[in-house]
């Protein structure tokens, strides 16, 4: 089941790579277009919405490969016990907040949907499409948060701090 759970999370950071990519493929026939004379038509608002994207889509990637900043200055210090309810109260507090930022998030689309809002560039978006991976990306962090905090409820090491323990492991 691990390995199901590590394809989930790569799969969302290579989409994230994907965006990364299209924003460079975007912005490169733009310049190729301004030398030979012609536009790409609505290119910033792409490459804005792949931005998005890249940004949403990596967040469970990230939180899985321990990327995102730790302030660790305090709690190396602790005992097991303080240490497990620390965790436990920041993945908790965690997963509540990614879940309400979920909710608004897939409420955006869904307003966007009904509401038949569009882009302002050359090209009319609906712009409930270029917001579907903010909500992806969102709920891939939830899954992450949430995967990591049956593992501390369950005794064990969440994947964020496996690869902290890793890191101070090569640096001793």
């Amino acid at each position: 089941m691990s390995s199901l759970r590590d394809k989930f999370y790569l799969a969302s950071g290579y989409a994230a790579g994907f965006c990364i990519a299209l924003i460079m493929v975007v912005i490169l026939m733009q310049i190729v277009g301004r030398i030979f004379g012609f536009i790409i038509p609505s290119a910033e608002n792409v490459s804005g919405y792949a931005l998005a994207a890249s940004t949403f889509f990596g967040l469970a990637y990230t939180f899985h490969e321990g990327g995102h900043i730790r302030v660790t200055l305090v709690i190396q210090k602790w005992s097991g016990r303080t240490r497990f309810f620390q965790e436990l109260a920041v993945l908790i507090f965690g997963f509540g907040l990614a879940c309400y930022m979920t909710y608004y998030c897939w409420n955006m689309v869904w307003e966007s949907y009904i509401f038949e809002e569009v882009s302002h560039g050359y090209i009319p978006i609906p712009l409930w499409i270029p917001q579907i991976p903010v909500g992806l990306g969102m709920l891939a962090l939830n899954i992450a948060i949430l995967d990591d905090l049956v593992a501390v409820l369950g005794k064990g090491t969440p994947s964020y701090q496996q690869h902290e323990n890793e890191i101070n492991l090569e640096e001793v």
